[in-house]
């Protein structure tokens, strides 16, 4: 069974913000797949799939983004989340704006949710999917991640969300990380 948990914040004025990245990609990997997010369960909304006959739970964390890891910890709990079969996908903005780098295991670097996660996990050792936002600007961090995407923002990250979700459904297929990482950066 694999867990795949998109940071974002819940309420619909973040919906198209910097910091809902995570959320963006486990949307086109639920459309990949053909399901919806109809299960409200462990602080989370839940879409659940089958790929190549496993199970594949794709989980937005309804907490805010800074609190994360209340959701991440309950749902691997929960389904008895074996390691190696997490992954998470979120905003970087210490890469650019339209970059995307799967990393087996490392810090939350400046991401509080994902300092939240690691935090209550008790581990930096699972795979995430972190999607570039980049920051160009004068503006406060908050601000700028809670900032909407003007469309030059969408256009550039378009590919991007779908190649995250094409990486999401490798991974979850059991490609090995190391394989999805060598074909999935992008630099």
């Amino acid at each position: 069974m694999y867990l795949v948990i998109g940071l974002g914040n819940p309420d619909k004025k973040y919906l198209n913000t910097f910091h809902n990245m995570g959320f963006i990609s486990v949307d086109r990997l639920a459309e990949k797949l053909g399901v919806e997010f109809n299960k409200v369960e462990c602080k989370s909304v839940t879409a659940h799939a089958r790929v190549n006959g496993e199970k594949v739970i794709i989980a937005k964390p309804v907490t805010y983004m800074n609190l994360s890891g209340q959701a991440v910890v309950e749902l691997t709990n929960k389904y008895k989340i074996e390691k190696g079969k997490l992954i998470v996908v979120y905003d970087d903005v210490d890469i650019p704006l339209g970059t995307l780098r799967i990393r087996k295991n490392g810090s939350a670097g400046t991401h509080n949710g994902m300092r939240n996660i690691i935090q209550l996990l008790g581990t930096d050792d699972f795979p995430r999917v972190r999607i570039g936002i980049g920051k160009d600007t004068p503006m406060q961090l908050v601000d700028y991640v809670l900032s909407q995407l003007n469309e030059d923002d969408k256009t550039t990250l378009a590919p991007v969300f779908d190649s995250a979700a094409d990486a999401l459904l490798e991974f979850t297929q059991g490609t090995d990380i190391d394989k999805v990482m060598q074909k999935r950066n992008i630099k």
